[in-house]
């Protein structure tokens, strides 16, 4: 059980793939949680132990109730940019530390280097947590193995053949819980002010050979048949942004040769080796075949 005195922690996106798993995290730490969410109704999707408020990125004046009397911020931006400069203002009123979700738009390796406007909107977003002088760490997971989710689990589920770009990229993905256990402990343990943490699973993989280790997971072989850029933007049409489409094609294809960049920094922070893809594999093996 947490202590009353204890400020509890504002999780902003507390829906969200990393900010669901930071909530539980949170709570099992003892830490008092306080989930933001835009629509009241998403909070079915939340723990009970979790104090529930409702508030909007876009309307900063929102954020006032819950963050009045919170100690740390989970900032996860969800929302056009806007109103980035207002609402980082009222996080540094109120809160003493900020750990903001960010990407790895500064690591030297071709595969984050493509030009990318998500990455851009970081970056803007780190120099105004700078200039506040706030307490501050940033977190920068690669990708995500739950990414897979969207891209492969439809035709996985189907029978069918997954079919996808630059079969030979190289990525090393990074468990989602593994990122939301760094996030707490940057949220509510002493020792993370000013760090700057990218986060990458263990092991440099070939996208065709993830798709492997799914099957491998669900006991079966997965065909992988390579498709063209421009078979997927087609595929993309609709459902994402296109200068997104371009920055994932162009980062594939950048990933295509070197190994994937892979860092040490899961294991710095918690003491334990990180999760490999397999391990997630097999630990989300229903999803695949049942649905999320």
């Amino acid at each position: 059980m947490h202590q009353a005195d204890t400020p509890p922690v504002l999780v902003t996106g507390a829906t969200s793939r990393i900010g669901r798993i930071v909530v539980d995290r949170l709570l099992d730490a003892g830490v008092p949680v306080r989930a933001l969410t835009r629509r009241s109704g998403a909070a079915v999707r939340l723990p009970p132990g979790a104090e529930v408020r409702t508030g909007d990125l876009t309307v900063p004046g929102s954020l006032e109730p819950a963050l009045k009397g919170a100690g740390a911020v989970f900032l996860v931006w969800t929302a056009p940019p806007r109103t980035v400069a207002e609402v980082v203002e009222r996080l540094a009123a109120h809160g003493r530390r900020v750990v903001l979700l960010s990407s790895p738009h500064r690591t030297p390796h071709p595969f984050f280097q493509q030009p990318n406007p998500v990455a851009a909107l970081h970056a803007d977003i780190e120099r105004r947590i700078a200039a506040t002088g706030v307490e501050s760490t940033i977190v920068r997971p690669g990708m995500l193995a739950s990414n897979s989710l969207a891209w492969w689990a439809p035709a996985i589920r189907a029978g069918g053949t997954v079919r996808w770009p630059h079969a030979a990229a190289r990525t090393a993905p990074v468990d989602d819980r593994d990122v939301a256990a760094v996030v707490a402990r940057a949220l509510h343990q002493e020792g993370h002010a000013g760090a700057d943490y990218v986060l990458t699973g263990p092991e440099s993989l070939t996208q065709a050979a993830q798709v492997e280790a799914i099957g491998d997971a669900l006991g079966r072989r997965i065909a992988f048949e390579e498709m063209t850029p421009d078979e997927f933007r087609s595929l993309a049409q609709g459902t994402a942004p296109g200068p997104v489409v371009e920055m994932l094609l162009a980062a594939w294809h950048a990933a295509v040769g070197p190994p994937a960049y892979v860092t040490t920094t899961v294991a710095d922070v918690l003491g334990r080796e990180p999760r490999t893809f397999r391990r997630w594999a097999a630990d989300h093996a229903r999803a695949f075949t049942e649905g999320p």
